[in-house]
């Protein structure tokens, strides 16, 4: 299974649309420090301890990934202290990092540390065959319809995913 390490704003996404355990599908381990998870996942309740029951992995900083979390604090100076330890651990351990978060996605850049978020977790799941297309419909509609509020996700691509999957069902149908 490929380890990769998580920040809360993409699980926030999946909860938003009541879709927690969809990530989950794939053949993917999901790491997140453990005061991350204690910390950070206060609303909606309950949601640290549902992401761990269904197998996110709290994991310990090492000395190492403390330093480098440390110096990018100097570094990056608009990443919240999480933000700096999830780019740590992600570097430190040569593993992507789950995040929509953008000024952390702009530092994981910086730092050569391969960066995906909700649309690639869904685009993986349906070019696996593990969602089905109404459920990927059922998805890109939630996202779209929470997005600007509880969801912050580029717009276009929300909209480009459900354009091409409602052609590409009208071709199967023959519509």
């Amino acid at each position: 299974m490929q380890l990769i390490c998580s920040d809360t704003n993409v699980w926030i996404d999946f909860a938003a649309i009541d879709k927690i355990e969809l990530p989950f599908r794939l053949p993917y381990t999901y790491l997140m420090n453990t005061d991350a998870v204690n910390d950070e996942f206060l609303s909606p309740p309950g949601l640290g301890e549902k992401l761990v029951s269904f197998g996110l992995v709290p994991a310990e900083m090492t000395l190492k990934e403390f330093d480098c979390a440390e110096e990018y604090g100097w570094k990056y100076t608009r990443l919240s202290v999480y933000d700096r330890v999830a780019l740590a651990m992600a570097k430190c351990r040569g593993i992507p990092l789950l995040t929509g978060d953008k000024a952390l996605r702009r530092a994981a850049g910086e730092e050569g540390v391969e960066v995906i978020g909700t649309l690639f977790i869904l685009d993986k799941l349906a070019e696996l065959g593990l969602l089905r297309d109404t459920e990927l419909e059922e998805c890109l509609r939630g996202l779209q319809a929470l997005n600007g509020g509880a969801v912050r996700l580029p717009e276009f691509e929300i909209t480009s995913r459900l354009v091409r999957l409602l052609r590409h069902r009208g071709q199967r149908t023959g519509k």
